[in-house]
Parts: structure tokens; C-alpha cells; sequence
């Protein structure tokens, strides 16, 4: 009988795309002792690289799976467990997990699909994790990305049994492409019919850029049905933005085009993949794109300004708030005189800085 003590470290699902990912480089050595939320590993998947904190505490005793191994999901890649389990004990857990790897046993079961819902006669891809009855939360993505950017953040709040929902606002991912005069009214109004589309009567709503000028405005409009926001790098905070990726990203019909702008997203440019870079210059080639995000486009910038002023949306609004930031943020600079969180990260701190970020959802939930 195994002991109870030993903890198994496994492979994650980042998104549901993930089938298996690859062992990048450890941080920690066999006989560290580790913590919860200690970065241990990082790992590639076919989207983005991303670094893997613990989720137990206790002495590393093994690691299962050396950098460059190639992994499924739920496959055991470290234990961790009391000095005095026997050696035998370890070695015995590592060749059941090797086991399993070899004979398949890992491979993925049939995952939840996005759905589509009618909302002011726009379609509105989106996708619903953990139980019915948990609190919601509502992931608002930002301009020219989709709901899959919340990969590192939706599971592990569905995991904690929270209804963890991420849609495409109009014009993105794999809603219509319609949006209209793509006005921040029409993406706020959107939102709160999705709310009630979906009969949630009450969100917390997490916004990242756009999204997160978006999502004020769902709460400067209907705050009744708002439990609390995070805003991350949101828009409308500073006049200064680096417009030339904004209208680099609209205009970009290549990958020799895209791929410098996308690094200009994140701190650490090495964690985008050329599957990341591949799947946005497929979203832009779809019929309607162009359209939308030359609208949209509109509506975020005045000249070479932003042009949203999120601060006087929130103004008045009794609604638990909090603010995240990527130091390294090159699209929206850190505002001054604002109370907020920052990460080590760059714009895309749900990404970079996924712990940090569902940290800061929970002091709401």
C-alpha cells in the first residue's frame, strides 16, 4: 500500500488544446524542499510556453521527467513526500507513473466544447468550466485575442469549483464578426446580455485591456449585476499606448508581420510559439476581421491617444475592484496615482503572471 504522504507533480492542462506539453528546464533539484506556489518547471505546449508553480509542498524526492520530455496531460513529473518514506516507496510510485505513460493509459478523455449563444442577435463563442452552481466568473479578453488567453487562468479557478467562463466579445476568436459600430457601449452591451443569456445574475468580471474597459463599463451600466472586477492592464487608464502595434496588429496579413508585434505582448518574448503566431494569423484571415478590428480600432484609439477614459467609468461605482499590472507592460504603460497590483510580466500578465492574476480574482470570491 503506497503511502499517503507522497504528492505527485503532474502534467497541467493549460487550455483545451493541451494534449501533452514538454519539460523545459527545472528551477528545483531532487532534495529541495518546495513550497506551494514555488516556480518549479517550465513547460511548452502547442500555444505557449508557461512555468509551472507547485501545487503541494514538501522535499522533492524525484524527478520523473528530464528537460526535452515530451509529456501527456495528468503524467507524474515529480513526487514529493517525508524524508523518512522509504526510498523503495518513491522508486515505486516513479515506474507506476512511467507505466502509465507507456501503455496510453493518459490519453485525453472527451473535454467540454465552446458554445455558441445567441446575444442581440450576435453569436458569441464561448466556453463554460467547473460547476453550475459555483461563483461565477466572467473573462473578458482584450483587443485581437479570444477566450483561449485565459488558458492558465480558467481551469484552475473551475478546479476550486468556481463556474469559470470565458467568451469572444463580437468581432473575435469565434464569435460573429459583426460588431457593429464597435463602440465600447456595443462590447459592454454584449457582455451584460451574455450575463443574462446564460442566466447569471451576478459576476465577477475579470477584463484584460480592452476587456477591461469593457467590463467597467458593464458595471458603470448594470453594477447590480457585479460582484466585484479585475481589471488587468486595462484600457483607458493613460493617454499613452504604443499604437504602432495596435495599428500594426489590424493591418499585419503575414507572419513575417505578426510575429515581432506579438512578442511585444509579453516580457519574456521566447515564450511565443510559432502555433501562437499561426493561430491569431488564421483569426485574421477569416472573412470579417479586418472590418471589426478597424472598428473597434476606433473606438480604442483618438490619433495617436487612447481614447477611453476607464477611470471616469468606474468613478461612483461601489463595486470590490482590483488592479493588475505587468511591470514590463510595453502596449499600456503603468499609470501613475493608481492603486494596483504589479507582476512581473508584460501586457499579457494573465499569461506571464498566471498566480499572481488568480490570486488577485480571489480576494473577491
Amino acid at each position: 500500500m503506497t503511502d499517503d504522504r507522497i504528492q505527485r507533480v503532474t502534467m497541467p492542462k493549460w487550455g483545451l488544446s493541451m494534449k501533452t506539453g514538454k519539460i523545459v528546464d527545472w528551477f528545483v533539484s531532487e532534495g529541495d524542499t518546495i513550497a506551494k506556489g514555488d516556480d518549479i518547471v517550465d513547460i511548452e505546449t502547442d500555444k505557449i510556453a508557461g512555468t509551472l508553480e507547485s501545487p503541494v509542498e514538501g522535499p522533492l524526492r524525484r524527478i520523473v521527467a528530464e528537460a526535452g520530455a515530451d509529456l501527456p496531460v495528468g503524467a507524474v513529473l515529480a513526487v514529493v513526500a517525508p524524508a523518512d518514506v522509504p526510498d523503495s516507496e518513491i522508486d515505486a510510485v516513479v515506474e507506476e507513473a512511467k507505466a502509465a505513460v507507456a501503455s496510453g493509459a493518459l490519453e485525453a478523455d472527451d473535454e467540454p466544447e465552446p458554445q455558441l449563444v445567441e446575444v442581440g442577435g450576435r453569436t458569441i463563442s464561448y466556453l463554460a468550466l467547473g460547476p453550475e452552481d459555483g461563483d461565477a466568473v466572467v473573462l473578458v479578453h482584450g483587443y485581437g485575442g479570444d477566450k483561449n488567453s485565459w488558458l492558465f487562468v480558467q481551469q484552475p479557478l473551475a478546479e476550486e469549483g468556481r463556474r469559470a467562463v470565458a467568451l469572444d466579445l463580437p468581432g473575435h476568436g469565434a464569435s460573429g464578426k459583426d460588431v457593429g459600430d464597435g463602440s465600447l457601449q456595443t462590447l459592454a452591451d454584449t457582455v451584460s446580455g451574455f450575463l443574462d443569456a446564460l442566466g447569471i445574475d451576478r459576476a465577477h468580471l475579470v477584463g484584460h485591456s480592452l476587456g477591461g474597459a469593457v467590463v467597467a463599463a458593464v458595471a458603470k451600466a448594470a453594477p447590480g449585476k457585479v460582484a466585484s472586477l479585475t481589471l488587468i492592464s486595462p484600457a483607458g487608464f493613460t493617454p499613452e499606448a504604443d499604437v504602432e502595434y495596435l495599428r500594426g496588429f489590424a493591418a499585419a496579413s503575414s507572419r513575417r508581420e505578426l510575429k515581432p508585434l506579438v512578442g511585444r505582448l509579453f516580457a519574456d518574448e521566447a515564450l511565443v510559439t510559432r502555433r501562437l503566431v499561426d493561430d491569431l494569423l488564421r483569426y485574421k484571415r477569416l472573412d470579417g476581421v479586418d472590418k471589426a478590428l478597424t472598428a473597434v480600432l476606433g473606438t480604442l484609439l483618438d490619433g495617436d491617444r487612447q481614447a477611453l477614459d476607464t477611470p471616469a467609468l468606474l468613478e461612483g461605482v461601489d463595486v470590490p475592484l482590483t488592479v493588475v499590472w505587468g511591470a514590463s507592460d510595453r502596449i499600456v504603460p503603468v499609470p501613475d496615482g493608481v492603486e494596483l497590483t504589479r507582476v512581473e510580466a508584460g501586457h499579457m500578465a494573465h499569461m506571464e503572471a498566471p498566480g499572481e492574476v488568480i490570486s488577485a480574482i480571489r480576494t473577491h470570491l
